[in-house]
Protein backbone atom coordinates (compact mmCIF):
# COMPACT_ATOMS: atom_id res chain seq x y z
CA UNK A 1 0.00 0.00 0.00
CA UNK A 2 0.83 3.94 -0.45
CA UNK A 3 3.52 4.95 2.39
CA UNK A 4 3.86 1.60 4.03
CA UNK A 5 6.96 -0.14 3.80
CA UNK A 6 7.87 -3.92 4.91
CA UNK A 7 10.70 -3.69 8.05
CA UNK A 8 12.50 -6.97 8.94
CA UNK A 9 14.19 -7.54 12.08
CA UNK A 10 14.84 -10.72 14.66
CA UNK A 11 12.78 -11.76 16.68
CA UNK A 12 13.54 -11.21 20.37
CA UNK A 13 12.32 -14.53 21.46
CA UNK A 14 12.59 -17.02 19.14
CA UNK A 15 15.47 -15.19 16.83
CA UNK A 16 13.66 -15.77 13.15
CA UNK A 17 13.87 -13.43 10.73
CA UNK A 18 10.71 -11.66 10.54
CA UNK A 19 9.11 -8.49 9.09
CA UNK A 20 6.35 -5.60 10.31
CA UNK A 21 4.66 -3.52 7.78
CA UNK A 22 5.25 0.16 9.38
CA UNK A 23 3.29 3.35 7.99
CA UNK A 24 5.71 6.04 7.23
CA UNK A 25 3.38 9.26 7.65
CA UNK A 26 2.66 10.03 11.29
CA UNK A 27 6.11 10.53 12.52
CA UNK A 28 6.33 6.89 14.60
CA UNK A 29 4.32 4.66 16.32
CA UNK A 30 4.44 2.17 19.19
CA UNK A 31 2.17 -1.27 19.37
CA UNK A 32 2.05 -4.81 20.53
CA UNK A 33 2.21 -7.12 17.49
CA UNK A 34 2.95 -10.91 17.83
CA UNK A 35 5.58 -12.40 16.19
CA UNK A 36 4.72 -14.27 12.81
CA UNK A 37 6.45 -17.08 13.76
CA UNK A 38 6.39 -18.25 17.36
CA UNK A 39 3.05 -15.78 18.74
CA UNK A 40 4.62 -14.31 21.28
CA UNK A 41 3.96 -10.37 21.79
CA UNK A 42 6.51 -7.94 20.61
CA UNK A 43 6.45 -3.68 21.55
CA UNK A 44 7.10 -2.26 18.70
CA UNK A 45 8.24 1.25 18.23
CA UNK A 46 9.58 3.43 15.40
CA UNK A 47 10.68 7.28 14.48
CA UNK A 48 9.77 8.37 10.65
CA UNK A 49 11.50 11.32 9.45
CA UNK A 50 11.04 12.69 5.70
CA UNK A 51 9.06 9.22 4.89
CA UNK A 52 11.90 6.89 6.27
CA UNK A 53 12.62 5.15 9.32
CA UNK A 54 15.49 6.56 11.75
CA UNK A 55 14.79 4.34 14.76
CA UNK A 56 13.22 0.81 14.70
CA UNK A 57 12.82 -1.41 17.87
CA UNK A 58 11.03 -5.00 18.33
CA UNK A 59 11.42 -5.67 22.11
CA UNK A 60 10.10 -7.94 24.67
CA UNK A 61 7.52 -7.28 26.69
CA UNK A 62 9.44 -9.41 29.44
CA UNK A 63 11.95 -6.64 29.52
Amino acid sequence: MFNENEYFFQCPYCFQPISMVVEELYGGQSYIEDCEVCCHPIQISYEIEEGEIINFSGNRLDD
